[in-house]
């Protein structure tokens, strides 16, 4: 009984010292105590959450891991992993509406960290595309192709498509490198041009392409690569 009413001690205190200092008041792994505390309404899961930061060095690292990595771990059920995708799905959600507010211009910044969050820990490459209204304000953003881990087709025939029936006027183009080395390979290139190129005789155009890695991105805008 001692032993419940000190957790649950631990619990409140450390829910409190989290709403007095926000995130700067309590370290990682206690960050991770409190996504988890809803999944396990009792007992000591301090422990969990130390392996969990040991194991993929972040806290991002830990919530972006996946279901089937999660579940290795001695205690990981099928509700604390709900609990650590929930916050995962949530930063995409904040971040994405974060980059539709406004001109590209000025909420390209969110739109690099959105994907970065999106696609920055994936282990295949993914093709994802955004579409842009005469506003340069985004439609939507959608997953056109998913690869393997050094490769994703890219079909220039669907991208055209797909934005002729969005009513688009524009498009990003975004895919990540699970190498962490965001650097264009020729295919890239080749890619971007034949893309550029169709949409250009269709008046859409193609604001960018960028290639996120884990910790760092290229523009080919900005790189001078169209």
């Amino acid at each position: 009984m001692a032993e419940d009413q000190h957790r649950l001690g631990h619990r409140a205190r450390l829910r409190e010292r989290f709403l007095m200092g926000n995130v700067e008041a309590v370290a990682d792994y206690e960050l991770l105590e409190l996504v988890l505390f809803a999944a396990f309404p009792r007992g000591d899961i301090k422990p969990l959450a130390k392996d969990l930061l040991k194991a993929f060095k972040t806290f991002s690292g830990v919530i972006t891991a996946s279901e089937i990595e999660l579940l290795r771990f001695k205690g990981m059920g099928k509700a604390g992993v709900a609990a650590l995708k929930v916050v995962e799905a949530s930063a995409q959600k904040l971040l994405r509406e974060k980059a539709q507010i406004g001109p590209l211009q000025s909420t390209l910044p969110q739109v690099i960290d959105y994907c970065k969050v999106a696609m920055g820990s994936l282990k295949n490459e993914q093709l994802r595309l955004l579409f842009l209204d005469k506003r340069h304000q985004i439609i939507t953003d959608e997953v056109q192709q998913s690869g393997t881990v050094d490769h994703t087709p890219v079909y220039t025939r669907e991208v055209i498509k797909r934005a002729l029936e969005l009513g688009a006027s524009g498009l990003i183009i975004v895919h990540n490198h699970p190498s962490g080395d965001p650097t264009p390979s020729r295919a890239d290139i080749k890619a971007t041009k034949d893309i550029q190129s169709a949409a250009e005789k269709l008046n859409i155009q193609v604001h960018d392409h960028i290639i996120i890695a884990k910790d760092s991105h290229v523009s080919f805008r900005a790189k001078g690569l169209m």
